[in-house]
């Protein structure tokens, strides 16, 4: 399979395996925190499919470049979005939600995906969260980048 595919799958084996949603994921976050991570190519769902909170996680982009004369570095961009249907959409739900998004980026820091030999080099959260999702859809969507280097 594809380097980047591995990756992406990695990144859901840790966030349905290692990952303890159900442990205090942090101060004023849902109650139904708990999650199953997939991998998609596309986040398209149906808004009655997040009454749920849903993590999905989806490759991005590689870059490849020379790591000497005989080996390539590849760094693998893999996104992970977390959405959920809003309730009530006041503040306390919101931050609830942020400190989900903040805590699955939290686990995944330092993480090496040692199945496929990838280091973990950064993590961006960028949108922090969707403003036309809330407003348009009432609908949460915080997307978070994770950057993996591999050497080979």
């Amino acid at each position: 399979m594809s380097m980047v595919i591995d990756i992406a799958d990695a990144v859901v084996e840790l966030l349905n395996g290692e990952f303890a949603p159900n442990e205090d994921p942090g101060e004023g976050a849902p109650e139904d925190a708990g999650f199953e991570a997939v991998r998609e190519y596309r986040p398209l769902v149906d808004l009655a499919e997040l009454k749920d909170l849903r993590v999905t996680v989806i490759p991005k982009t590689v870059t490849t470049v020379a790591a000497d004369r005989s080996r390539v570095q590849q760094d693998v961009e893999i996104d992970v979005l977390v959405q959920k249907k809003l309730a009530v959409g006041d503040a306390e739900e919101l931050d609830g939600l942020m400190s989900v998004v903040e805590s699955i980026a939290g686990f995944l820091k330092f993480k090496r995906l040692d199945s496929v030999g990838a280091l973990w080099l950064k993590t961006a959260n960028d949108p922090i969260y969707a403003p036309d999702h809330l407003e348009q859809l009432r609908q949460f969507t915080s997307v978070l980048t994770l950057t993996y280097r591999v050497v080979r």
